[in-house]
């Protein structure tokens, strides 16, 4: 797992707040919810990843630290680079050593929101 130093990038996580517009319509805009420090890295290899990039998708796994705020992330979240424009749709949330200090989020880029 990344050590404090190697986290050099920053995200910003958000999530859409639920607003009815009493057509049956209940998604609103996405809304801040944290911003922290992480560790940015491009996933390499694997028929499912080439796969990805055809299509113009590129799949990043963004490792954070677990804070009780971190720990609200779900797939239902984009992540957005603080720095950039680019956005992260979550795919998957995983605890690597499972000794609760590291998140990692399988991400990808260029899919749709």
């Amino acid at each position: 797992m990344p050590r404090a130093r190697q986290l050099r990038d920053r995200i910003v996580a958000e999530s859409r707040e639920i607003v009815s517009d009493n057509l049956g319509n209940e998604e609103g805009e996405f809304q801040v919810r944290l911003t922290c420090a992480a560790e940015i890295r491009a996933k390499f290899g694997g028929e499912a990843v080439t796969a990805a990039r055809l299509t113009g998708q590129q799949p990043v796994v963004i490792t954070v630290r677990q804070t009780e705020a971190t720990s609200k992330i779900s797939p239902a979240w984009r992540l957005r680079d603080a720095r950039g424009e680019e956005i992260y749709n979550i795919r998957s949330i995983a605890d690597p050593d499972g000794d609760g200090r590291w998140i990692e989020l399988l991400c990808q880029t260029g899919a749709a929101t």
